[in-house]
């Protein structure tokens, strides 16, 4: 017997087990069964994963935005430094739908410039940048490039995500 058609017998059964008093061990099982399938229906479901890419020097930080971002349908990737977000990139460019990075980061390339190669490498990748200072005058972001000042909060990020899950074409005109 297939485990949907498993699930699908116990779900059919819940309602009587509950009204009879179902033990706490089969409740939880059924639950588990339910979801598993509907996770199951949602992959099949759901077009290819895509990838937020966090790129922050500070390690709360990064975790902060990364768990963020895990509320959403996007897989999430961090990296320390704008190097080492570029050699994920090359790897996995057409795959990155977000990225969301600071200003100021470890290593040579600062969150500006690598806002610009992306820009120019992967343009229909959704540019996100913060920082905790306004941009300098002379480090114009690229055009399309969102600035969201630090302390950021969670849900214009999300907003950012959701419109890089919807718009596949690029943001600059």
């Amino acid at each position: 017997m297939k485990l949907d058609q498993i699930g699908q017998a116990l779900a059919s059964c819940y309602d009587n087990l509950v009204a009879e008093g179902m033990p706490d061990a089969l409740a939880a099982l059924v639950r588990r069964v339910d979801r598993a399938e509907r996770e199951a229906r949602a992959k099949a479901q759901a077009p290819a994963s895509r990838i937020a890419l966090v790129v922050e020097d500070e390690d709360e930080t990064r975790d902060l935005a990364e768990s963020v971002l895990e509320e959403t349908d996007l897989h999430v990737v961090g990296c320390a430094s704008a190097e080492q977000a570029l050699t994920y990139l090359l790897e996995h460019g057409g795959e990155v739908a977000l990225v969301f990075a600071d200003i100021r980061l470890a290593g040579d390339m600062d969150g500006v410039q690598l806002a610009r190669a992306i820009a120019t490498l992967w343009p229909c990748t959704r540019l996100v940048v913060t920082s905790g200072v306004d941009p300098e005058p002379g480090d114009a972001l690229p055009e399309g490039a969102v600035f969201i000042p630090k302390p950021w909060r969670a849900f214009d990020v999300l907003v950012e995500a959701e419109r890089a899950t919807r718009d596949r074409t690029p943001p600059v005109a």
